[in-house]
């Protein structure tokens, strides 16, 4: 074999070695990729305390409430919607009668009323959440204030499309309407139907127990003549199974508590106040009285209140009721619940029954 041809067979050799190792280094390229274990994934870590969201009503949505003006002229199984407001204020009017309005938001209800007229002081109670104040009718003092205050407002004397009457019911007392209905005309009439400024109790997620210990004080045992820390109760605290509230010589509203349910069933006049709808006694949460001062306008017995300003009252909740001070600064600023030592009173989550009374009357608690 010649010298040049032995020379290239080494070269062959070398060539096919060298391409042989690379081969066999991609294939173990290859093989260290498969091989491995896909990596552990990270574990996210564990909320452990879940955070709380309010039922009474969406913290998370803006949606702005309607405020509806109730009959209460009528008998205790005729009303509908109370049990699906959130919150309901209850104010005397002319000839010792009472009028509702009801506070709605992130429900839908089908049927809300008897829908009633207008007093002027309750625009002071549904600006104070943004309201749109739905009524049908108005007492000249309302029409008034409805204007200067530029009240976003449904009328059904002249907005009759969100309203209807079951003629089977005698008017006045027949008028009916839905928050569903109320939202679309609002619109139609170009209200805004979301604010940022609905909020008006302090609502918490955790439980209120008005007997719970506040703080704790030291006192002297006088078995051991030794001093103990004991603790303290919130001052003026009252067992609250039975609640009486007059508002004239035969108009009383009154709650006993349902310690299995722990809600406040109502009454009218010592009858069960019933729901329209599902035959069922109104029932709720929460319980607020506000003694505030009233006086007569004119000689057809209409009434005016001192809204503004400050009073005492009660939070009402958990079979226990303590005395508390409201605030008020202006028709249209919130109404702030302090207790005695002025904290804010916190609110269970659930509905609530505003009762504003008048001061020359006294609420009994039991």
């Amino acid at each position: 074999m010649g010298k040049g041809k032995r020379i290239q067979n080494k070269k062959n050799i070398i060539i096919g070695i060298i391409f042989l190792i690379i081969i066999a280094g991609i294939l173990g390229y290859i093989y260290l990729i498969y091989s491995q274990k896909e990596p552990p994934k990270k574990k996210k870590p564990k909320n452990t305390v879940e955070e709380k969201k309010l039922t009474i009503v969406d913290e998370d949505s803006n949606a702005r409430p309607i405020a509806v003006m109730i009959d209460n002229n009528i008998g205790n199984g005729r009303h509908a919607g109370l049990q699906d407001s959130y919150i309901n204020y209850e104010i005397i009017v002319e000839g010792g009668l009472t009028r509702i309005m009801a506070v709605f938001k992130d429900k839908d209800v089908d049927l809300i009323g008897p829908v009633r007229s207008s007093r002027h002081y309750f625009l002071d109670y549904a600006l104070e959440s943004d309201a749109i104040y739905a009524h049908y009718g108005w007492s000249t003092y309302a029409q008034n204030d409805i204007k200067a205050l530029g009240v976003n407002n449904i009328n059904g004397l002249y907005d009759e499309a969100p309203y209807w009457r079951d003629n089977t019911i005698a008017a006045p007392h027949n008028v009916f309407t839905s928050t569903d209905d109320l939202y679309s005309y609002a619109t139609q009439k170009n209200y805004d139907t979301t604010t940022d400024n609905w909020q008006l109790l302090n609502y918490t997620t955790d439980t209120v127990n008005l007997n719970d210990p506040v703080s704790t004080a030291i006192q002297t045992n006088p078995e051991t003549g030794e001093e103990e820390e004991v603790p303290v109760t919130r001052e003026g605290l009252l067992t609250a199974n039975s609640v009486i509230i007059p508002y004239s010589y035969y108009e009383t509203r009154s709650y006993t508590y349902d310690a299995e349910r722990k809600v406040y069933l109502r009454y009218m006049n010592d009858e069960p106040h019933m729901d329209k709808v599902t035959g069922e006694q109104l029932h709720y949460k929460n319980i607020i009285i506000e003694q505030v001062t009233n006086y007569q306008l004119d000689n057809d017995g209409r009434q005016d209140l001192n809204t503004v300003g400050n009073g005492q009252g009660y939070y009402i909740t958990n079979g226990y009721a303590v005395p508390i001070y409201w605030t008020k600064s202006g028709r249209s600023a919130k109404t702030i619940y302090t207790y005695s030592d002025g904290s804010e009173v916190e609110i269970n989550d659930g509905n609530a029954f505003i009762q504003i009374m008048p001061t020359t009357y006294t609420p009994t608690i039991s």
